[in-house]
Parts: structure tokens; C-alpha cells; sequence
């Protein structure tokens, strides 16, 4: 074996968890020298090789790779990041694909996001989808690279690179990442901005959710909503309110309004036995396990939405609020 691959060792190279590297990269022969070694050694390896980066880099790597490139599946970035939550569920259903019944033992990815065209609420958000990864595929026969390139990008979101991956890749070398921040740490904890006092929508609710729906669905149409938007607003905010109904105290609250170019949406709960979504903003991240009880609706939520945002409360004294954010367009 050669490359990248080498600083890990053979044990970890055949070890069934999650290898998630950032590599921070800024000319194209930086992007070269860790990639392609990468995608060879995996080939070498038997291991399902994906690469989704930029077109530019696409043909970059195709030139490189040669004909093994044909071994190699490509997906143009823009095309696979649109949202946090169906991005990770597509990650997830490749690598089950190729592990499960599939012929291989373990995936290679080299995943670039894309951040251009990012608002500060998306730039935010795609961030801690970087952290998730860290605990939502941690027993995933995956070994990740996320490129990083310092000609384009915002020096926040490379400093933020090294704070959510555990390993940083120059050429064939690997390191430890000394900025690292585990996504259970509370480092990546986050208080909602200030709902605006005016032009809400706000309806509260019970044990009963009959009357949610139509209220959701009207509301959502009337700030600029199509149908088939509100349809899956209203999904989404049907799942949020079972859970405050369930497991938040028995009632909650729902309020819409327009934010810019989308439709935001609080669903709170009344704060009791613990809050409706076990108080972390990570849940619904990791894909519900069978015969798990709860989990399954925020998992769903995240499918569905292009951005969540959970703010824990305090159980028994101030609920937990899950905000979803739905793009009009």
C-alpha cells in the first residue's frame, strides 16, 4: 500500500468505523497529492471509491486517475449538498448499499462541500452537519475526506474545517487535528436568533392536532408558500407537535413567518418529563434504530426541511423549541 493509507496503519485501514478527515488544500496539485493515492490505494483496497467535489475538480481527478477513473463513481458537489439532512441520509444509503449487501468491506469518500451561495444560517448549519458526521457515522465502515479549498472559501469556514474533523491530510500525510471540537462537548450548541415581534402566525395547541394542519397549510400558503411546500411544511410540523404531545408536557405552541427568501416555523413544547426531543441538537442526525421509540420523527423532519435547528429547554420550566426553515423557491 501507498499514500494515504499509510499513517494510518494497517489495523485502522481494515477497522469497520469512521475515519472523517479534513484537507484543507490550496492549489491543485495540493488537491492531487492527497486524492488521488486516496482513490488508488481504496481501489487497490476493494473498497467503493465516491468522489463529489466541484466539475473542475472532477475532471482534475479523471485526468489523474486515468482509466481507473472508470472504477471510480463522480457526482458533481452542488448536485449532492443542497440540504444537511437529506445529504446524510444519501451518505447513508451509499454506504449501505456498497457494505451491506453489497461486495465491499468499506466506502471511500471524498465529500466537498459546498458553501458558496451560503447564507450565514446555511453556513452555520452545514458546519455542524460536519461535526454530526463525527458521532452519526462513527461505526460506518467509511473513511471520509472533505476538501477544503483556501483559494475561494471564507478563512471561517477552513478554521472551522479543523475544528470538525479529527484528522487534517496534507499529500500522503495525516494528523491530528489540534483545533478539534467533538460535537458532544457543547461546543456546537446554538441559541436561536430572536423571533420577530410582528407578522407571525401563532397557534397553540394541545392533545388534539386536528386543528395544526389546516392552520399550518393556510399560514405557510399565505406567506408565499406552493402546495406541494406547504404539503411537506405541514408533514414536517405534524411530526415536531406528536413529539411535544407525547414526550413535551402534552401542548405546545406553533408559530410561522417569513424570513427573506423562506418560511421559518417554531414548534415549542410546554417543557415537561425531559422535553419532546431529548434536548440536543443533534437528533434526528442519526438514522432511527429498530425498535428505538423515539427519534424516528426528527429524522424524518430533517428529509423534509432544509434547515432544523433544535434550542434544548429546561424540562419543567421552558420547552424545547425545534425551528424549521423551508427555502420558497
Amino acid at each position: 500500500m501507498s499514500g494515504v493509507s499509510d499513517v494510518l496503519g494497517a489495523a485502522q485501514e481494515r477497522a469497520p468505523r469512521l475515519v472523517h478527515q479534513g484537507l484543507v488544500y490550496g492549489s491543485d496539485q495540493e488537491f492531487l497529492a492527497a486524492t488521488v493515492p486516496f482513490c488508488l490505494d481504496g481501489l487497490e483496497e476493494d473498497d467503493a471509491v465516491l468522489a463529489v467535489t466541484t466539475k473542475a475538480n472532477i475532471d482534475l481527478l479523471r485526468q489523474q486517475l486515468g482509466s481507473s477513473a472508470r472504477d471510480v463513481e463522480f457526482i458533481v458537489a452542488d448536485e449532492w449538498y443542497r440540504a444537511p439532512g437529506r445529504t446524510l441520509a444519501a451518505y447513508y444509503r451509499y454506504v449501505d448499499e456498497r457494505t451491506g449487501a453489497g461486495p465491499h468491506q468499506r466506502v471511500r469518500v471524498i465529500g466537498e462541500p459546498v458553501w458558496h451561495g451560503r447564507d450565514v444560517l446555511e453556513t452555520d448549519e452545514w458546519t455542524r452537519y460536519e461535526s454530526a458526521i463525527n458521532v452519526a457515522f462513527a461505526d460506518c465502515p467509511a473513511w471520509i475526506v472533505c476538501p477544503y479549498d483556501t483559494r475561494v472559501l471564507p478563512a471561517s469556514v477552513v478554521a472551522d474545517a479543523r475544528r470538525t474533523h479529527p484528522q487534517l491530510v496534507s499529500g500522503a500525510a495525516a494528523r491530528a487535528s489540534g483545533h478539534y471540537a467533538a460535537p458532544l462537548d457543547g461546543a456546537w450548541g446554538r441559541t436561536l436568533s430572536p423571533v420577530p415581534s410582528d407578522g407571525r402566525a401563532v397557534l397553540r395547541f394541545d392533545a388534539d392536532l386536528s386543528a395544526v394542519r389546516p392552520f399550518v397549510a393556510r399560514a405557510a400558503t399565505s406567506l408565499g408558500m406552493s402546495s406541494a411546500g406547504a404539503d411537506r411544511l405541514v408533514f414536517a410540523v405534524n411530526e415536531v407537535a406528536t413529539n411535544a404531545v407525547q414526550h413535551g408536557g402534552g401542548a405546545g405552541e406553533v408559530a410561522l413567518w417569513r424570513s427573506g427568501h423562506r418560511v421559518v416555523c417554531d414548534v415549542r413544547d410546554s417543557g415537561g418529563r425531559g422535553g419532546s426531543v431529548d434536548g440536543h441538537w443533534m437528533l434526528g442526525y442519526m438514522p432511527p434504530e429498530s425498535g428505538r421509540a423515539r427519534g424516528h420523527g426528527l429524522w424524518t423532519v430533517r428529509q423534509l426541511c432544509d434547515v432544523v435547528e433544535v434550542e434544548p429547554g429546561i424540562a419543567g420550566t421552558t420547552g424545547t423549541t425545534v425551528r424549521l426553515h423551508l427555502n420558497l423557491a
